[in-house]
C-alpha cells in the first residue's frame, strides 16, 4: 500500500464522479510542498552550539601572524586590550602598521627608535582625546609586545626603551601558555 499524506480523501465513487470529482482537488495540481522541520531544527541546533563554543567574551587581542613564534610561559595573566607591537624577523609593527625594520634595530648602540616613539605618542594622543571627558578611564600606559622567540634581546631592549620614552611604561609580553603536561595551550598570555 502506498503512503499518502493525511487529509480528506474522497471515496472511489465520489472520485469518479464528473460533478464532485473536481471539487476534491484532483482537477488541478496543488502547490503545497512539505518541509522536513526535524532536519532544520537539528542543523540550527548544531550551528548555535558551534557559535557558543567559539564565542570569546574578551575578544581577539592579538593577531597571530605566521612569522612570529611566541615563547612559552608557565605563569601569566590574561592580556588586556592595548596597542600591540609585533616584532618579527623582518619588521616591527604597531597595530599592523610597519614602523621599523628589525635589521635596522639590531645595528648600532643608540637605544631610541624615533619612528616607533612617534607612532606610540600618536596613540597616546588619540587615547587622551577620546577619553578627555571620562575621568574613570585614565591613561595607564599599557602596551602589549608580541615578539618572536628568536629575536635578539638588543632589539627587544630598544622597543622597550621606545615604549618607555613615549609614556607606555606598563609593558606586557605575549607568550603561549604552557600546560602542566607536554601539550601547550594556544591562548596568548602576558608575562611581566
Amino acid at each position: 500500500m502506498a503512503i499518502v499524506t493525511p487529509g480528506k480523501r474522497p471515496s472511489p465513487r465520489v472520485q469518479n464522479s464528473v460533478v464532485l470529482g473536481k471539487k476534491m482537488g484532483h482537477g488541478k495540481k496543488q502547490g503545497y510542498a512539505e518541509l522536513m522541520l526535524t532536519s532544520l531544527v537539528d542543523m540550527f541546533t548544531i550551528i548555535v552550539i558551534f557559535l557558543i563554543q567559539n564565542f570569546s567574551s574578551s575578544g581577539d587581542i592579538l593577531y597571530m601572524s605566521k612569522d612570529i613564534k611566541l615563547p612559552y610561559a608557565v605563569h601569566g595573566v590574561e592580556l588586556e586590550r592595548a596597542p600591540v607591537i609585533s616584532v618579527s624577523g623582518d619588521s616591527v609593527t604597531l597595530d599592523g602598521k610597519q614602523v621599523a625594520a628589525t635589521e635596522d634595530l639590531s645595528k648600532g648602540d643608540v637605544l631610541n627608535v624615533p619612528e616607533l616613539e612617534d607612532a606610540l605618542r600618536e596613540e597616546k594622543r588619540k587615547f587622551e582625546f577620546i577619553n578627555a571627558n571620562n575621568p574613570d578611564k585614565p591613561f595607564r600606559g599599557l602596551v602589549n609586545v608580541q615578539a618572536d622567540k628568536k629575536i635578539p634581546f638588543k632589539v627587544i631592549k630598544r622597543v622597550m626603551f621606545a615604549c618607555n620614552q613615549s609614556g607606555f611604561g606598563n609593558i606586557t609580553f605575549a607568550a603561549m601558555a604552557k600546560g602542566s603536561g607536554k601539550t601547550a595551550e594556544t591562548k596568548p598570555q602576558a608575562s611581566n
